[in-house]
């Protein structure tokens, strides 16, 4: 029996860390995948690998999420009714380090669209057909700095805001038709995504990470059980309604020492 109820599934950014995290549970467990990234040869050899060891369908589609004719064609593969995909994991992000002011536009132009706005068309492409089929799920990728102020990361702290902000509402508005929509409130995750951010590596706290593995079953656990929100692992478990409940003039006296902004 499977343990989640998805035929086939979309990851995006599945190339590497989270997102091949995500493909790699959902394949183990017998879903087909619809992967979507940049990096073609990397979805290629993961696609090989996947349909090898686990038999099911991979579809690998190369784009860049950022460009407007390439999420149109991700866009258009959620809306289609005959392979229809009953889950979505919005996974791709990006962020850039350094102050806000110093750092080149047009990255922080490409993380906003990137972190908010490709979730929001991605979301609002594929939830008609789960709703008209009474069933699916989307998994929103967010990080526990949404409800931070993150000096040095102030575009990344303001998109994932947005995203989770979005996916609570589209939780209660779509689980009386059956599907379900999770935010994932990651924390500090063993993925290479801070190195691609450009963060120093002596910046970071020296604290236990996360797998890949660990955020993905978090994620589907939730989706499959219909919760609007997840965060793995004990300690962040502990350390976001915390932060939810703390007065924001405390929340800054904190950011600012560990930040030393």
């Amino acid at each position: 029996m499977r343990r989640y109820p998805y035929g086939r599934a979309m990851v995006t950014g599945a190339s590497s860390g989270i997102g091949e995290g995500f493909a790699r549970r959902l394949a183990a467990e017998g879903a087909d995948l619809v992967l979507v990234a940049r990096r073609g040869d990397l979805l290629k050899q993961l696609a090989s690998e996947l349909e090898a060891e686990h038999g099911v369908d991979v579809e690998v589609m190369e784009l860049d999420l950022t460009d407007e004719r390439q999420v149109a064609r991700a866009e258009e593969r959620l809306a289609e009714g005959v392979r229809p995909v009953d889950l979505l994991v919005n996974n791709a992000g990006s962020s850039g380090s350094g102050y806000f002011a110093e750092l080149p536009p047009e990255r922080e132009l490409h993380t906003a669209v990137l972190n908010a706005l490709v979730p929001l068309r991605l979301s609002r492409a594929c939830l008609p057909g789960m709703i008209a089929r009474g069933a699916g799920g989307i998994v929103n990728v967010s990080s526990l700095v949404a409800v931070l102020p993150k000096p040095r990361s102030a575009t990344y702290a303001a998109s994932k805001a947005f995203m989770s902000s979005l996916s609570e509402s589209l939780s209660m508005e779509v689980a009386r038709h059956g599907v379900h929509v999770t935010t994932l409130h990651t924390g500090l995750t063993r993925s290479g995504f801070h190195a691609a951010a450009g963060v120093p590596a002596g910046t970071l706290p020296d604290i236990k990470w996360l797998t890949p593995d660990q955020v993905a079953r978090s994620g589907l656990d939730a989706v499959a059980a219909g919760r609007p929100s997840a965060v793995p692992g004990l300690g962040y478990r502990i350390r976001l309604p915390l932060m939810r409940a703390m007065p924001r003039s405390i929340v800054r006296t904190i950011v600012r020492r560990v930040h030393k902004a």
